[in-house]
């Protein structure tokens, strides 16, 4: 999950305010301090921290708060509230030219993944109806292009290039022009990294901005480099005046300290995060939902929309149909497990429910292995299986154990899980009979 460590530690230091009916001076500033050592932990800007707990223990030991009668509930929701602050406020969304093509430049040091992140972007504006071009700027690096070419293939976006003989500043200039004839609305320039910030490379990224004047600059960050990170992003808006920020692998070991710090340095927003491995692992960051995570307070909004972009519309009412009806069979369980897998980890799926961490998910056994074993148990078996697993016998359960690789007992307990989850079906759909009202989003049954 997102900062597991940071958020494991700081609900750690709240979960004795919140059993307290009254807080003294001493209580909140015992809590403050564990706050602190966790910050710093993660690898949070040291001025940052200083800040941050200064204002926090300002407004936590505020009569209105020690007075209150759950007064650790309103010390967390001066906390969420602050973190919240110091990640950007409020959500700070892409830019967009009046007149066709928007251009955006990415820059970063070699290692953040700018250019995986440039396929990325890509693929969810595409998601968002517009027709971006990919332009490989990077002409250095072995092999660059050729993997800008690849990830351009995979998500379905054109990728423009003039070999590694021309100069980037040319290469930029003639990719605009080749978007404007071919109705590109957005050109993602990938430009070169370096191991380290170099008078070369800046140099280069001024020159590519005058030519071509991008509406956004966007910095890729690797958020596993913490402070570090920090740093590059200082020395690059001082250059370049960056427009914001990409943090990738943010799903990682990652402490936190670039997401906590990046935004108060730098002033510059923090826009999409990338949380995971897949090309259509990147999301818009929002400053309110990452602090309620943080804090184990959930994600709902976020978790709601991967569900209804993942989710076909048509197959959910499908299923609901057969859930009224109790027809509700293992294609249907399969299919509802490839639309989940789709979702991403479900690590990261349950850290967006309200009250989990990892404390709480100890002893669930659902991990993605789990999941990939179950979908194939039920591809090992027949159309007839699947629609009636009454008529699975022993002989069928040991071909389909040696079909999917695994013993007698997983397909027995898969079995089971099965006719559990029948069980439950019938369950929800009498109080759906019950319930006259609603009709809106319902998430699947897994």
């Amino acid at each position: 999950m997102v900062f597991e460590s940071l958020a494991e530690k700081l609900q750690g230091a709240f979960s004795q305010l919140r059993g307290k009916g009254k807080l003294s001076e001493k209580d909140v500033k015992d809590a403050m301090r564990e706050v602190k050592l966790a910050l710093l932990e993660a690898d949070v800007n040291f001025k940052v921290v200083k800040d941050f707990i200064n204002t926090l223990t300002e407004r936590a030991i505020g009569e209105s708060v020690l007075q209150s009668l759950t007064p650790g509930q309103q010390v967390v929701k001066i906390v969420n509230e602050e973190l919240t602050n110091l990640m950007g406020k409020t959500q700070s969304k892409l830019e967009f030219s009046s007149k066709p093509p928007t251009i955006i430049m990415m820059a970063g040091l070699q290692g953040a993944g700018k250019t995986t992140t440039c396929g990325k972007l890509g693929s969810l504006l595409k998601k968002n109806g517009k027709r971006p071009l990919l332009v490989a700027c990077d002409i250095y690096r072995p092999a660059a292009i050729k993997q800008l070419e690849v990830v351009g293939e995979k998500v379905g976006v054109p990728v423009f290039t003039l070999g590694d003989q021309i100069s980037p500043v040319e290469i930029a200039k003639k990719a605009v022009e080749h978007a404007i004839k071919f109705n590109n609305d957005v050109v993602i320039l990938d430009t070169a990294g370096r191991l380290h910030i170099d008078e070369k490379l800046m140099q280069e990224l001024i020159e590519i901005k005058a030519v071509v004047v991008p509406k956004e600059i966007l910095l890729v960050l690797d958020s596993m480099t913490g402070q570090d990170a920090v740093n590059v992003a200082e020395h690059f808006n001082s250059q370049l005046e960056i427009d914001g920020v990409i943090l990738t692998k943010l799903d990682g070991d990652t402490r936190g300290g670039a997401a906590l710090s990046v935004r108060a340095v730098t002033g510059k927003p923090i826009k999409f995060a990338c949380i995971g491995e897949k090309l259509t692992d990147i999301e818009e960051f929002y400053p309110d939902r990452m602090a309620s995570r943080i804090l184990g307070m959930g994600d709902v909004l976020s978790l709601i929309e991967k569900a209804q972009e993942n989710f076909d519309e048509e197959k959910a009412k499908k299923l609901e149909s057969k859930i009224k009806n109790q027809s509700f069979d293992l294609e249907d369980f399969l299919d509802q497990l490839e639309q989940l897998q789709n979702m991403g980890p479900i690590g990261d799926l349950l850290g967006m429910m309200p009250g989990m961490n990892k404390k709480a998910l100890q002893g669930v056994e659902v991990n993605d292995k789990d999941l990939a074993r179950t979908k194939a148990i039920i591809q090992s078996m027949t159309s007839k299986e699947r629609q009636d697993p009454d008529i699975i016998n022993g002989s069928r359960k040991k071909r389909i154990a040696k079909g999917s690789g695994v013993h007698v007992s997983e397909v027995n307990r898969l079995l089971k899980q099965f006719e559990q989850s029948k069980k439950m079906m019938k369950q929800f759909g009498q109080m759906d009979k019950k319930m006259k009202k609603g009709g809106g989003f319902k998430f699947p049954f897994f």
